[in-house]
């Protein structure tokens, strides 16, 4: 935005600081001129008079008095007006020094660096608290440009290798027109979908990362038994069982993106399972004035320090068991994470004891829910 150039803060406090001093300069003056010399009489010189001892002493009258008086206030004022202008620049300069840092700190990050950081010393005041503010901010920014940087490269990376593999069967296909076309075919199809499975994950996520959604009153029991039913063929096709239980659960968000957040932690749980007797179980509540989503399963053990990079996007925690055929794109429990944010809810997860996972999502109850709750 282009402004014309006015006065400097400085400058303007300096003003200010030299105006008030000379103000209360000539009300100082003034009081003395109304409580002092008022009381004097306007007399010619020797009618007052007084002895002490035999000596007469003549009082003087008030113009005499005027005429020493309004020269020495002159020079008081014209005193007052410069050291009120010295000393207003030098106490602006220091207690606008803070706000300089923070104003060179805020022209660097918008030239693009946000590795800076103001880091104000001294007890905290309002300069201190904005710095520290800023500085939070700057801390928060870099975290987010670099996640972004980095999902941005994983992603790039993860949709060149199908569109590498489907150009290598292609260029293979040429080379050999006497190869097998329905082999081809299949394996281009298979590599196919999983690149559509990727790109609509990535539009799911950057949609719940942006909140672009319709809120609504939301069942999450009901979205449980319908993520469970979907996932009913593959959970019998690993040889594990679902259990499901709860109340009615009610929370306010998009049914679409609670239920896809509901059935990825199902095939997590699922797929990430022991080889046989595996089993999931999925219970809804209400706590005080959250909505409660919890989803455990068996498996082996997981490390915990495993843990903080589940849900990043592209990790598929290698250490668990899976199959590569329902491996995934490496986003299930990002886009978790992400739905879960976008709601304003929390997201724990905590390796069992005995192996598996338990996974608990926390998100904003509905007053109905919080008053029913309470009344249990």
């Amino acid at each position: 935005m282009n402004r014309r150039p006015g006065l400097s803060a400085r400058l303007k406090l300096t003003i200010s600081y030299a105006g008030f001093l000379l103000l209360a300069g000539a009300l100082l003056l003034a009081v003395m001129w109304v409580f002092v010399l008022r009381w004097l009489p306007n007399v010619d010189p020797g009618s007052i008079q007084k002895r002490f001892g035999g000596v007469i002493i003549t009082g003087p009258k008030r113009s005499d008095l005027l005429r020493g008086f309004a020269p020495a206030v002159a020079v008081a004022l014209a005193f007052l007006l410069l050291f009120g202008l010295l000393g207003g620049w030098i106490l602006a300069g220091r207690m606008l020094a803070p706000l300089t840092r923070i104003t060179d700190a805020a022209r660097m990050t918008a030239n693009g660096s946000l590795s800076h950081r103001i880091r104000l010393q001294g007890r905290r005041d309002e300069f201190r608290e904005l710095a520290d503010v800023f500085d939070t901010m700057l801390e928060q920014l870099q975290s987010h440009v670099s996640e972004q940087q980095r999902f941005a490269a994983n992603a790039s990376h993860e949709l060149r290798t199908p569109l590498a593999i489907s150009q290598t069967l292609l260029d293979a296909a040429r080379s050999d027109p006497t190869r097998d076309q329905g082999q081809l075919i299949e394996r281009l199809h298979t590599v196919n979908t999983r690149a559509i499975d990727l790109t609509e994950a990535l539009l799911l996520l950057s949609r719940a990362d942006r909140k672009s959604f319709t809120r609504e009153v939301v069942d999450l029991s009901l979205i449980a038994e319908e993520a469970t039913e979907t996932l009913l063929p593959l959970a019998e096709k690993h040889g594990v069982a679902i259990e499901t239980s709860g109340d009615i659960t009610s929370t306010i968000g998009s049914h679409a993106l609670l239920l896809q957040m509901t059935t990825n932690l199902l095939h997590n749980a699922i797929v990430h399972n022991l080889p046989a007797g595996g089993r999931v179980t999925v219970h809804t509540g209400s706590q005080h004035d959250a909505s409660v989503l919890r989803v455990q399963n068996t498996g082996h053990r997981v490390p915990s320090e495993l843990l903080p990079t589940l849900t990043e996007p592209f990790q598929r925690g290698t250490t668990r068991t899976r199959t590569d055929e329902h491996a995934g794109v490496g986003l299930g429990l990002a886009i978790v994470h992400s739905i879960v944010r976008a709601h304003d809810g929390t997201l724990d997860l905590t390796p069992r004891p005995t192996g598996g996972l338990l996974v608990t999502i926390r998100l904003p109850g509905t007053p109905q829910a919080s008053s029913s709750s309470g009344a249990h």
